[in-house]
């Protein structure tokens, strides 16, 4: 079966799984509960298996803005819920699997170079981006950024790091582009 189908499959598992949470009548803030654990997670696994572009992912996130409430995503109100996006879940989780096959210590697996298809709209090489930011902050140094002053807080280097602490700094850094996309 080619990818291409394997992301329809999963565009229309989202709608059903939608549907479904939709359709029961538990309150709004269980359901929001159901699509964070259950939904969610059933969606993002396809996603890393196979090759599905980002477009559909798109679609999906598209399809959840729909059934969601605005009121979910409001940062004045009483009780915010932190909401994964799917979109920037795929995002992290291509990051993490070229990152992991590039630091990989099987010689094998280091010289083949691997290629993810991602689609278009957003390419993989958005890590090399993350990664070549986090050098050039190292070469500025710690600078102030708010009022609590120099020395405040722990500065984590590019070059100190190893294995997951390099995944996970990349990450934190797709993950801040892609909320500066939504805010900015």
């Amino acid at each position: 079966m080619k990818d291409t189908k394997k992301g329809l499959e999963t565009v229309e598992l989202a709608t059903e799984g939608l549907l479904a949470i939709n359709r029961c009548g538990l309150l709004s803030k269980l359901k929001v509960w159901c699509l964070q654990f259950m939904v969610i997670p059933k969606i993002l696994w396809p996603l890393m298996v196979y090759e599905i572009c980002s477009t559909s992912v798109e679609a999906m996130e598209a399809q959840i803005n729909k059934f969601t409430d605005v009121a979910m995503y409001c940062s004045k109100a009483k009780l915010r819920r932190p909401l994964k996006s799917i979109l920037e879940e795929y995002k992290c989780g291509n990051a993490r699997l070229l990152s992991m096959l590039e630091d990989s210590e099987d010689p094998l697996v280091k010289t083949v170079q691997p290629t993810i298809k991602t689609g278009r709209k957003w390419k993989v090489e958005a890590v090399d981006d993350a990664i070549e930011c986090h050098k050039i902050k190292e070469m500025v140094g710690q600078t102030q950024t708010d009022s609590k002053g120099l020395g405040s807080s722990t500065a984590k280097w590019w070059s100190k790091a190893e294995g997951k602490q390099k995944r996970d700094t990349v990450n934190n850094k797709i993950r801040l582009n892609e909320d500066s996309r939504f805010k900015g």
